[in-house]
């Protein structure tokens, strides 16, 4: 008869991945790699319009064909990671990556670049929704935290740069690449993440999903069909068939939410969760992201156009003047994080959302009362309000989003949060957009007192928007305040935690 042991065996502990510290700086390098090309854009689009001539519309494309991809194809691009290996998939996005950039600082007109910039998009999806499986692959315990928690400065710092990197580089005018440059930074960065790859490990889920390939084309119809009559500033921007294109892309949608229910009801991988949406805090927070993000990303654009096409400011002037914004941001999501959200929980929230509504209505009465061919200085003390407030608002949003869904979901819900701000973004470079070149005489760019104009109507629409993510947020906010007793959810006292980190 075999004896008992006289102590129980420890627990056995996965060997730490010797080379996860420096795989975490290639993960982390792709990642900001992504973000600057993304914010990049704000700064440098009207340069490049400029430059390669077409219509006033090609501003906005120029952001829009890059964010709308990435945020439709996001989910396919994790699933793909699934299927195949996230190691593998991250290079083949990262390679792409590089290509369409250099397409990109290659780009003889318009339509050319519009192309190369969706390609980037593409490629970028493919990138981002790796790097949380292959960290969670390579970290464990409390060093999963740490090396979870690096991502989030490194994107304050990508975010606070890229405005102002874009206007160095199209300034500098390197070997007369102007513009160019903005793209050709992404290949010697690119090379290097692809050279240091090999540093990363394989990684794959274990229970292998399927692709929604049906499901993905009714998404990319469906959102190009809805965004496209939005944007547009020229003759045909009233035309009957932009409104019968944006009726066909809500018929879709509704055709996707329908293939979406029938799938999970066959027991087939969908694209999206649907069971996320029996709780009615979600929807809230998809809606709060789409609305909140529109405007931030909108106002951005605007404030660069009013500069470039109102009192002709430089381009390295136009990306510091967004300097305030991005660094007030920075500071506000550390002190969010740090002291705000663990003592006061989702009500940060609101303090976010008053503080981003006080700098929108800072840059109207700006707008409304400033000299067409003059800098407006006191437009900085509006976009410092307003970057506290994107910083205040973010942290407590995604945490109450996120700590709502089961550990199962998080992966779908991340996935469609993500989705749902680039896509937010993309609504707002559109409507926003669209809004301050209404005024644009013809096809040119606006004159200085068309351009002040158009900022300040941009800036009424973007309170109109503000008031629908208020709205969002309170739903949001009571749902989480109602969430149902449960061994995950149950009442916790002011100083408990939540399992995303944060007391309520």
């Amino acid at each position: 008869m075999p004896q008992p042991l006289p102590h129980p065996l420890p627990p056995v502990r996965p060997m730490p991945y010797p080379r996860r510290w420096c795989a975490l700086a290639v993960l982390l390098v792709a990642e900001a790699m992504n973000l600057l090309d993304s914010t990049i854009m704000t700064v440098a689009a009207p340069v490049i319009h400029a430059d390669l001539g077409g219509p006033a519309s090609g501003i906005q494309w120029f952001s829009a064909a890059y964010t709308l991809p990435f945020a439709v194809l996001l989910i396919t691009g994790g699933r793909l990671g699934d299927i195949a290996g996230r190691k593998r998939v991250f290079r083949a996005g990262v390679a792409a990556f590089v290509l369409a950039s250099a397409l990109c600082a290659l780009a003889a007109s318009p339509t050319m670049l519009i192309t190369a910039r969706a390609v980037q998009g593409a490629a970028a999806a493919l990138v981002i929704p790796q790097t949380i499986g292959l960290i969670r692959g390579m970290f464990h315990g409390d060093e999963l935290a740490r090396a979870m928690g690096s991502i989030g400065p490194v994107m304050g710092l990508a975010a606070v740069c890229g405005p102002v990197l874009a206007g160095v580089l199209t300034h500098a005018d390197l070997f007369g690449s102007s513009w160019r440059a903005v793209f050709l930074v992404n290949v010697p960065l690119g090379l290097g993440v692809l050279a240091a790859a090999p540093l990363l490990r394989e990684d794959r889920s274990e229970r292998r999903p399927r692709l929604d390939l049906t499901g993905t084309v009714l998404a990319v119809l469906a959102t190009g069909a809805l965004v496209h009559p939005l944007i547009g500033s020229g003759p045909d921007r009233g035309s009957p068939g932009r409104w019968v294109l944006f009726a066909a892309g809500l018929c879709l949608m509704a055709l996707f939410g329908a293939h979406q229910r029938r799938r999970t009801a066959r027991g087939r991988s969908a694209l999206v969760e649907t069971r996320l949406f029996s709780d009615r805090g979600f929807p809230a927070a998809l809606a709060a992201a789409v609305l909140f993000f529109a405007v931030v990303n909108g106002l951005m654009l605007v404030v660069v156009l009013q500069l470039q096409l109102g009192p002709h400011t430089d381009v390295r002037s136009a990306g510091l003047t967004l300097l305030p914004w991005s660094a007030a941001m920075a500071v506000a999501s550390w002190t969010a994080g740090a002291r705000l959200v663990p003592r006061h929980g989702s009500r940060v929230m609101f303090a976010g959302l008053a503080a981003l509504l006080l700098g929108t209505l800072g840059a109207l009465v700006v707008y409304a009362t400033g000299r067409p061919a003059a800098y407006p200085w006191p437009l900085l003390a509006a976009l410092t309000a307003a970057g506290l407030g994107q910083g205040l608002f973010s942290v407590p949003f995604f945490t109450t989003a996120l700590g709502r869904v089961r550990p199962h979901e998080t992966g779908s819900a991340a996935g469609l949060l993500n989705a749902a701000q680039q896509l937010g973004g993309t609504l707002g470079v559109a409507l926003l957009g669209t809004v301050f070149l209404h005024t644009a005489p013809g096809a040119g760019a606006p004159g200085a007192r068309a351009a002040l104009l158009g900022a300040r109507d941009a800036c009424g629409a973007a309170v109109a928007l503000l008031a629908g993510t208020v709205a969002a947020a309170v739903l949001l906010h009571a749902a989480a305040r109602t969430r149902p007793a449960s061994p995950r959810w149950g009442r916790r006292t002011r100083n408990a935690k939540s399992p995303s980190g944060y007391g309520r």
